[in-house]
């Protein structure tokens, strides 16, 4: 039996088949408030919250990786705390403060950690980074910076596929020297 592939087949209650054009999908009024901005969007529900901050904000700090919640390249803050942006949709998210990359700099002055992880070269590709300080802020924030191994664990949800790992954690120790 020939497929139909341009369009959706359906069954409905009783078990009988139609085909016809894929159901709409619902969108939804969201405001984000992203980097002390409110915004208004209208989104498809579907909509991640990395995908609302690059192809709807322009913010592309956070960067698409793996897609799939594994490489913390689209790490972001959500009050404080750290999310990774490519799982997370964003209508959750309104009501939240948002902090994204290119809102730990609002003037042009380097964050302490940005700052000590240019100090002590802790990128190579750089393709990690803002997801890598995202991490690194929040830990800070959530007061979980401790031993060797608190910063360690922490910062295990953040691949460096340059293995720029050493320098991470030392510009890390030395943004909390810093206080």
């Amino acid at each position: 039996m020939p497929r139909n592939r341009g369009a959706m087949t359906q069954v409905d209650a009783a078990g009988a088949t139609s085909t016809g054009a894929a159901p709409e999908v619902p969108q939804v009024e969201v405001t984000l408030t992203v980097n002390d901005t409110e915004h208004h969007l209208r989104l498809d529900s579907r909509v991640t919250l990395l995908d609302a901050l690059r192809d709807h904000l322009g913010l592309t700090g956070a960067k698409k990786g793996c897609d799939q919640g594994a490489c913390g390249a689209c790490t972001v803050m959500a009050d404080g705390k750290r999310v990774v942006a490519c799982l997370a949709l964003a209508a959750q998210y309104e009501g939240r403060r948002i902090t994204t990359i290119e809102g730990l700099a609002p003037n042009g002055e380097l964050h302490p950690m940005q700052a000590a992880f240019a100090r002590h070269d802790a990128f190579q590709c750089g393709y990690c980074t803002p997801g890598q300080i995202m991490s690194a802020v929040s830990l800070v924030a959530e007061g979980r910076a401790g031993s060797e191994e608190d910063i360690r664990e922490f910062m295990s949800g953040n691949l460096c596929r340059c293995g720029a790992y050493p320098n991470i954690r030392a510009a890390i120790r030395d943004a909390l020297a810093e206080g």
